[in-house]
């Protein structure tokens, strides 16, 4: 099963869950400090999601390690494709 296979079961069934529990497909009532906490609950969890992946991202950003040594080498393959540019007559 693929991640994403993974992701839209996971979707489905809190989708599923919320719908009964709010709409009252399963014979329960509900508080009503519990309907007024369930309703935008999606909304919710859409904004925690958007809040996990900025700090995700910015997290890598902040970590990101650096490869100096691979800088040099694309470095002086660039010198090397300038000057042999250089030799077949392109001027920079």
């Amino acid at each position: 099963m693929t991640k994403l296979a993974q992701w839209l079961w996971a979707l489905a069934l809190l989708g599923s869950a919320w719908a009964a529990l709010t709409l009252g497909a399963l014979g329960l009532e509900l508080p009503p400090p519990c309907r007024d906490v369930l309703w935008p609950l999606p909304a919710y969890l859409l904004v925690a999601a958007g809040c996990y992946a900025l700090g995700a991202v910015g997290y890598r950003v902040a970590t990101f390690h650096d490869c100096e040594d691979a800088a040099r080498e694309l470095q002086s393959q660039i010198q090397e494709a300038r000057a042999d540019l250089a030799r077949r007559g392109l001027r920079f």
